[in-house]
């Protein structure tokens, strides 16, 4: 064992916030010029001890030990001091301003002001670790993978030599995230230590040195990760036996449900989000939508709910039958008149809170939401959704301490599985889901595949949007995949490939995608 200190060892770390204890007497360490992941369930405490080593959290008791010396770091700049960076999902850029001005912004007299030297040190910085980076480019005029390694030069630029990436490829195409990998190991073959938070076993198992896994706030090993496989890492993280495997079975007698020609989208800026996307939706099928973020997914599934203004010559028709005097046509209707309609759409959206739940609320207050206006009573029946609430609790593994809980206290993860138990619990004739699983762990997304797949068997027609190619290839019969708004061909999930995929969400040209998937 060599006797150079460990650049960071966590001590009897122990954290509580109120009566949940988040860590739990955690102790181990982060060597110098290695990339470590940290696994965990929902609730695991990963977040938390993060927070603490960056200084966003202080814990209760215990100690951390910097380069062997022990630190107090009671805030983000006791931690730029330390060399310690976190990069979070949700960035912190200034939209109008260079890279340049974004990496010097909040540094302290004139190295905030020579943005000549700036940009030179910028340049030398992207050409040391490989990041390709133009540092005149307007953050506005960046994609989401661009923006993140520019987040990675503010670090870099202020000498940071612990770096902590949170759900780092969440949003990127699998050639991002190859060249994200590229540059941490260029950073880790330069001594610097990289602390990787995901969920995303396949990645962990090609871009990490060694593994921690923790479970229920306390630390369970540390593992080398050329001794471990996705199925061992998943044991040792929910402490028992598991099945890694998302079942796809064959659509029964298909009818269609969903027939969108020609639908086009533009938002408030007068920018069209969607261009002339037309396809067909199978009760039975699970149809994936594939794109990189912002490539107009979330406008595909609001204008199907009644939730985004549609553009002149679109056509949304619903099937309830197979009698077509029975067709529905959507376009212009409300969400409340498509219900009326006796159309049952389930959306899952991408921003949990802001759309999906009412944070101040329990559980059952969220269960209501979908129902309340159906009854006639003037007082509000709360015992259908006590049961949907304690059924949803049950059967996804909720952490919360009752289910009157706010949920806007419940983590992220936890947040997610009360949205998704929500809109599937509705039974519905086509369910919408966008990143259902996003930020959930491996043992509580498999929960959720096997939910989704129980619709698509009882004839549901699903449309998954998801941001984990490979998890949309196993789970999906077919793939339609958006390219800048564009509609780049529908393939068939069984015989394409990741790469293909990820090619044709970068590439506007019809990479051998057929309209069909056939």
């Amino acid at each position: 064992m060599s006797d150079i200190p460990a650049a960071i060892e966590f001590k009897n770390i122990t954290k509580t916030f109120g009566s949940i204890t988040a860590n739990s007497d955690i102790s181990f360490e982060i060597r110098r010029g290695e990339i470590l992941s940290l696994l965990g369930e929902n609730g695991s405490g990963k977040t938390t001890l993060m927070n603490m080593l960056s200084g966003i959290y202080y814990p209760d008791s215990g100690k951390i030990y910097i380069n062997g010396n022990s630190v107090s770091i009671k805030s983000p700049k006791d931690a730029y001091k330390l060399g310690i960076g976190m990069i979070h999902q949700h960035f912190k850029l200034i939209d109008v301003f260079t890279v340049t001005e974004n990496v010097v912004l909040g540094l302290p007299g004139k190295i905030g002001l020579d943005l000549k030297t700036a940009r030179d040190r910028v340049t030398e910085i992207c050409k040391k670790y490989g990041f390709e980076l133009n540092p005149d480019q307007k953050v506005y005029d960046m994609n989401v993978s661009q923006k993140q390694t520019l987040e990675i030069v503010k670090l870099l630029y202020r000498k940071a030599d612990i770096l902590i990436l949170d759900e780092p490829t969440a949003v990127l195409t699998p050639q991002e995230t190859e060249n994200l990998f590229k540059v941490i190991r260029n950073m880790r073959d330069d001594g610097k230590s990289i602390i990787i938070i995901t969920h995303k076993l396949h990645e962990v198992l090609a871009v990490s040195d060694r593994v921690a896994i923790l479970r229920k706030g306390e630390y369970i090993a540390t593992v080398n990760t050329g001794e471990a496989t996705e199925l061992s890492l998943t044991e040792m993280m929910v402490g028992k036996k598991v099945i890694l495997n998302i079942d796809r079975p064959e659509p029964l007698n298909p009818v269609k449900r969903i027939e969108v020609q020609g639908l086009s989208v533009v938002n408030a800026e007068g920018i069209k989000t969607l261009d002339d996307i037309s396809f067909e939706l199978y009760g039975g099928e699970i149809l994936g939508i594939a794109g990189i973020s912002g490539c107009g997914q979330k406008e595909l599934l609001e204008a199907i709910a009644g939730l985004q203004k549609t553009g002149p010559g679109s056509s949304i028709k619903f099937h309830p039958t197979d009698d077509i005097k029975d067709v529905k046509s959507l376009i212009g209707k409300t969400p409340k008149e498509i219900r009326n309609y006796g159309i049952a759409l389930s959306f899952v959206p991408e921003d949990r809170l802001g759309m999906g739940l009412v944070g101040s609320m329990g559980m059952p207050e969220n269960m209501m939401l979908k129902t309340y206006n159906e009854d006639n009573s003037i007082f509000l029946n709360l015992k259908n959704p006590v049961k949907s609430a304690e059924e949803i609790k049950n059967t996804l593994e909720v952490a919360t301490p009752s289910l009157n809980t706010p949920v806007r206290t419940l983590s992220g993860g936890n947040i997610q599985k009360v949205l998704v138990g929500r809109e599937i619990s509705s039974v519905p004739a086509v369910l919408m889901t966008a990143y259902a699983v996003r930020g959930l762990d491996i043992n509580t997304s498999y929960m959720i595949y096997d939910l989704i797949n129980e619709q698509k068997k009882r004839g549901v027609a699903v449309i998954f949007v998801g941001e984990d190619l490979d998890v949309l290839l196993a789970i999906s019969d077919r793939i339609l995949v958006l390219c800048g708004g564009k509609s780049n061909g529908i393939v068939d999930a069984r015989t394409t490939t990741k790469e293909k995929v990820g090619l044709m969400m970068t590439t506007l040209n019809n990479v051998g995608g057929s309209q069909d998937g056939k």
